[in-house]
């Protein structure tokens, strides 16, 4: 009997495997489609596929190290006898071919499944639908092979609707982060709100008073916040202990006003922003992480008021914690998904009130570091 059961057990793991492997077609292999980011070789790498047209796709692959492009590919995808093939060619910065003219480098395909497209050398692996792995085979100098993970997240067309638009101006001067505010571009942009209660008791404006100015130049997003708070609490000396329960400044971005969710990824990032200067997210450990290099912040405060001046250097959604990873340049026109939040609480153990920038609907409004489609939109704007 108990031979039985293994025969019969064996049947339906081989059944199994059989229905997980899926028909060697281009529409079985879609998902591999759009614009990919990454990094290698020290460097970033992009890879755009085409949907299947014509019996194939094709992909363009380049990699960039300190700002130059150190060489190209040319990829294919097409059908051929039944199954499928993957062909590439390499070329030099220059487009010179690294092959001859008639030589490709050919990947036979071995299987299709579900969550991935496995060839002799290459395998395509889905993560998630803007995420994804491609696993190459690489020959060492000793003639071993050993496979070399090409992490990438997949760019997808914004679909957050622009809401709560700020113009924010370019500042012809860097402002000096040192909590004086004394900079033109703070004299001359205009104040926005923070008054929308997110979690707690209604709030008197003796007890709690906020707003804010932004500015920006080619390097980053600027920031100065006036704080009106009665009573500033900091009693954790630990930056990673509950940061969300002391007095703290909270800035939302989304680096190209993408939306969607942020929860553990870097699609988004909710900096918690200390009365020491530290600087906390969440990240896909679901632990807090310091991030103090992202934002640089100087506060003074005079009785009951606090300014804050911030510098914010942005990063796109392929941001590798503990890797090298280069901010965005800010240009005109660039819309960013923005909110801002401060955390007031006076002598509770946990946090008294969380007040935002922007409305955010529905009886949960505490979503800002979960959800990015709740930001407002930021639109950089230069005036010649």
């Amino acid at each position: 009997m108990k031979n039985v059961i293994i025969f019969f057990t064996l049947i339906s793991l081989c059944c199994q495997a059989q229905q997980n492997t899926l028909k060697p077609t281009l529409e079985n292999i879609s998902w591999i489609s759009g614009t990919w980011h990454g990094k290698a070789f020290g460097g970033i790498t992009e890879e755009i596929w085409s949907e299947p047209s014509g019996g194939s796709m094709m992909a363009s692959f380049k990699l960039i190290n300190d700002g130059k492009v150190t060489f190209y590919e040319i990829e294919i995808i097409r059908e051929i006898e039944n199954s499928l093939i993957l062909q590439l060619k390499h070329f030099g910065p220059d487009l010179k071919g690294w092959e001859t003219k008639d030589e490709t480098v050919d990947f036979p395909l071995k299987e299709i499944t579900e969550n991935k497209v496995i060839f002799e050398g290459m395998t395509f692996e889905r993560v998630s639908d803007n995420e994804m792995i491609v696993h190459v085979d690489m020959k060492e100098k000793d003639g071993s092979i050993s496979v070399m993970p090409f992490k990438y997240t997949k760019d997808i067309p914004n679909q957050k609707p622009i809401k709560q638009l700020i113009e924010v101006n370019y500042a012809q001067n860097t402002p000096i982060i040192d909590g004086m505010a004394d900079e033109n571009i703070w004299k001359n942009s205009q104040w926005h709100r923070i008054d929308q209660l997110w979690i707690g008791s209604p709030f008197s404006s003796d007890d709690f008073e906020g707003r804010y100015k932004l500015a920006w130049r080619e390097e980053a997003l600027y920031l100065l916040a006036e704080i009106k708070d009665d009573t500033l609490r900091d009693v954790f000396k630990d930056p990673l202990k509950r940061w969300w329960d002391e007095d703290c400044l909270e800035i939302f971005i989304d680096e190209d006003n993408s939306g969607g969710g942020h929860q553990y990824t870097h699609n988004a990032f909710a900096y918690h922003v200390d009365l020491q200067g530290n600087v906390v997210d969440v990240n896909h450990t679901k632990e807090g992480k310091l991030y103090n290099s992202h934002v640089i912040s100087a506060r003074k405060t005079n009785k009951n008021t606090t300014i804050w001046e911030v510098k914010i250097l942005l990063y796109d959604d392929s941001y590798i914690d503990d890797a090298k990873n280069n901010t965005v340049k800010l240009y005109p026109n660039k819309n960013i998904g923005f909110a801002l939040a401060y955390c007031d609480n006076d002598y509770s153990e946990h946090r008294e009130n969380f007040i935002g920038s922007i409305f955010v609907e529905g009886s949960d409004k505490d979503r800002g570091w979960i959800d990015a489609n709740i930001f407002g939109t930021l639109r950089l704007i230069k005036n010649n």
